[in-house]
């Protein structure tokens, strides 16, 4: 399953952690459990198309159809993979596919193994890749659009992940260059409203939580002013989100909370809601060191790709 160079491909942004190693090492082994799962699901019982064309050896060319972000190869490889197919690569993972110069298509793979067999892997593996393309190519979008518009900190994706598709999801954002975030409940401590409103008040919420996360795990408080960020600080967060402040009082209360504790408590500002591709130059925000958006997968426009046997 070898991916060569391409003329599509486009330099990878600098703050990319793929830059230092293969993005799919990162993937857990139980992950080839989740791809079974998904092909029992396509097929709980008898193959009938499978039955029509049989087992005979053939053929497909896996082509792209609009213009993209190439990710989700491993998800790709290991649908094939369980289904006695072997995967070429034309283009490799993390290239620009530029369609519209290429006269609507490109070939992207070739895929060659027992005909009923290419075909049960189909439908799984196309609507996987094109999911994780889709929010690649959303993610190095809004990348290149902050970085353009000087924006120096961190893009981060969000834990509203589809269920059962977040490491696709996660994955995804890693290949467009973004900050994947937090993956799951465990990977981080985050406070939010209704923590604090069960606990009582921020102090005591992040004492609870450094009482168990000990100093392994960061403690990330959303506040909704500059006084619950205050009290986020002075209690040892260290990260305070402020959360869906418009664009002028999320720039004055950065730049109060950065002078306020400068050389007192080392702090990571985040901002979250209402970073869009529309709104872009009056948003980014220097004093901020890290944005998170969930506009890099919810409602992204998938990546159109298909494969047909060579006939």
């Amino acid at each position: 399953m070898n991916g060569g160079p391409s003329a599509n491909e486009l330099p990878l942004p600098t703050n990319a952690s793929h830059v230092h190693g293969s993005l799919s090492d990162l993937l857990p082994s139980h992950f080839t459990t989740e791809i079974t799962a998904w092909l029992a699901e396509d097929t709980p019982s008898f193959d009938y198309g499978g039955f029509v064309v049989g087992s005979a050896p053939r053929t497909a060319q896996l082509l792209c159809k609009s213009p993209g972000i190439l990710a989700g190869v491993p998800f790709f490889d290991e649908v094939f993979r369980q289904l006695d197919c072997q995967v070429e690569w034309h283009v490799n993972e993390g290239a620009y596919i530029d369609t519209v110069a290429k006269e609507g298509k490109v070939r992207v793979a070739t895929v060659s193994g027992p005909t009923r067999k290419l075909l049960l892997g189909e439908r799984v593996a196309l609507n996987t890749l094109a999911r994780c393309s889709g929010v690649a190519t959303k993610s190095r979008r809004l990348l290149d659009m902050v970085r353009e518009a000087g924006y120096t900190g961190i893009i981060a994706g969000t834990r509203k992940t589809t269920p059962g598709f977040r490491l696709v999801e996660k994955y995804g954002m890693l290949v467009g260059g973004i900050d994947g975030h937090r993956h799951d409940l465990s990977s981080m401590i985050m406070l939010k409203d209704n923590h604090i409103w069960a606990k009582g008040s921020i102090t005591n919420a992040v004492k609870a939580a450094r009482s168990v996360g000990g100093f392994a795990l960061k403690i990330e408080v959303e506040c909704q002013s500059e006084a619950e960020a205050d009290e986020a600080i002075e209690a040892g967060a260290d990260i305070v989100m402020l959360d869906n402040f418009d664009g002028a009082g999320l720039k004055v209360a950065a730049q109060s909370l950065k002078q306020r504790w400068k050389g007192k408590r080392e702090v990571l500002l985040e901002s979250s809601g209402g970073l869009t591709e529309h709104n872009v130059k009056e948003y980014i925000n220097n004093d901020i060191d890290i944005i998170s958006t969930s506009s890099v997968h919810q409602g992204v426009s998938h990546v159109d790709f298909s494969l047909k046997i060579d006939h």
